[in-house]
């Protein structure tokens, strides 16, 4: 009964931070984006923040036998909405997500002050307007998150798009390869007909929430003479990984 109160206790206050916490972001976001050179970092620190209210129990898995590049294109596969925190709290990136993120109460505000690029996937010149857009966060020296399955696919590696791949070999950034394995897969993984608040909901409430993300060694662009090789070659990995960590 007292573990039970504890439990109870904690998630009141892992709430109560992350809600205060919203609201400082959320206001930070209005601010002028020349005074908002800090964002990133603290956005970084919100999304820990929300990790921890969900209750999950995220691990970073480094099976990378080589350190990590300077500057490098991130690429996951996407079976959750959890991603969209999970990610940016382990790692210094720029997210690509869908324009309706954008417009999500208070999460949209505040992933568009971080820098979020987004993308409107059935319209053709707002994919180029992205390819673009993440063409010059990359000349800037920053790093990007990009999903090349398009979208929330479900728990199984769907085939990737291709033009991550053409941009990495443009302006000859590394691919680093991160598999994200939920162990409760249903309850984390996103239905087309569920909305955020029942995510939020069945992670908070899943039986089991531990989440693993595995970061493997970066993927140099120069070993590649063509996007449709380098997809077709990483794409190979990401199924290797699904055998091993789904199956």
């Amino acid at each position: 009964m007292i573990q039970g109160f504890g439990r109870i206790l904690l998630l009141i206050i892992n709430w109560l931070e992350l809600a205060f916490f919203s609201v400082f972001m959320y206001a930070a976001a209005l601010l002028p984006e020349g005074w908002r050179g800090w964002y990133l970092g603290w956005f970084r620190l919100w999304c820990r923040a929300f990790v921890r209210a969900l209750g999950v129990d995220l691990r970073l898995h480094q099976k990378n036998a080589k350190p990590l590049p300077a500057q490098f294109i991130l690429i996951a596969n996407h079976p959750s909405a959890f991603e969209d925190i999970g990610v940016p709290a382990l790692f210094n990136v720029y997210s690509l997500a869908k324009i309706e993120v954008k417009g999500w109460f208070i999460v949209g505000r505040i992933s568009q002050a971080a820098g979020t690029l987004y993308l409107k996937r059935e319209d053709r010149l707002s994919r180029k307007e992205a390819a673009e857009q993440i063409l010059a966060t990359l000349a800037q020296g920053k790093n990007v998150c990009v999903y090349p399955e398009g979208g929330c696919k479900g728990r199984r590696v769907n085939p990737f798009n291709r033009g991550i791949f053409d941009l990495s070999l443009q302006s000859k950034v590394p691919i680093l390869p991160v598999f994200l394995h939920y162990e409760a897969q249903e309850d984390f993984e996103w239905q087309p007909s569920q909305t955020l608040v029942d995510k939020i909901w069945h992670v908070m409430t899943a039986s089991n929430k531990r989440v693993n993300y595995y970061v493997f060694d970066a993927i140099d662009s120069a070993d590649f003479s063509d996007k449709n090789a380098y997809c077709d070659y990483v794409h190979g990995l990401y199924l290797q990984w699904q055998a091993k960590y789904l199956e």
